[in-house]
């Protein structure tokens, strides 16, 4: 007998290579998908447009969650930290005044390159007159510090000064983003010493708490704030 040619297969018999069907497209998994990045979308969307809405509330609250600001209290001195010249002085006189404590430490800060050849006067020379013309008797103003160039060193000198006279309460002004960083810091130093620490906030005239979001200086200085605060915790 003649041998039987071979059969082909039917359409969809095993074996076929010839009806493979595309891959599907769509089904659950994709349309599950589909809606959380939708819900993820809206509630980005909603959340944006909150913000919007209540900036001014927000940001109010967190300038105010931020800054320390504690009662002043009687006290052996009243500390200027370097900076700020045009309100941190002007505090320490008034505090001075209102007989809060008997002397004021200035910082001997190191000299820019325009104070030492004389185009500039010394930081610590405007604060010391500035203190003078507000009321405040030069035997009261003590210089502490040897050519400081950041907060650290301030509370080193600081702190030096405290141990040799022995005192018991300081009030510190300063910026007052800068508050938060200097308590940390000064309460560091002063840990174990006896010498009760109190961060008294000097507000700059061009914004507040209310608007330094409105103001570039206001953006700077709260931006440079949550740099250095981390960045302190890790070096000191």
């Amino acid at each position: 007998m003649d041998p039987q040619p071979p059969v082909a297969p039917e359409p969809g018999e095993g074996g076929s290579t010839l009806n493979h069907q595309p891959p599907s497209v769509g089904g659950p998994t994709a349309r599950r998908w589909t809606r959380r990045l939708v819900c993820l979308a809206a509630f980005c969307f909603l959340l944006s447009a909150f913000c919007l809405v209540f900036r001014a509330s927000l940001l109010t609250g967190l300038a105010n969650a931020w800054i320390i600001n504690e009662n002043p209290a009687k006290a052996d001195a009243i500390v200027v930290l370097g900076g700020g010249v045009d309100y941190r002085p002007f505090e320490a006189a008034r505090l001075y005044n209102e007989g809060f404590a008997p002397k004021v430490l200035i910082m001997e800060l190191a000299l820019g390159a325009t104070e030492e050849i004389g185009l500039k006067q010394p930081e610590r020379s405007v604060t010391e007159s500035v203190l003078l013309r507000h009321g405040v008797s030069a035997q009261a103003v003590v210089g502490v510090g040897r050519a400081v160039r950041n907060t650290y060193q301030e509370s080193v000198a600081v702190r030096d000064w405290a141990r040799a006279n022995n005192a018991k309460c300081l009030l510190i002004i300063t910026e007052t983003f800068h508050t938060r960083r200097v308590r940390w810091l000064f309460r560091k130093q002063f840990k174990g010493t006896g010498t009760e620490i109190r961060v008294v906030a000097a507000g700059p005239r061009e914004y507040a708490a209310t608007n330094w979001w409105r103001n570039e200086q206001g953006l700077i200085n709260f931006q440079n704030e949550w740099v250095k605060l981390p960045y302190y915790w890790l070096k000191y």
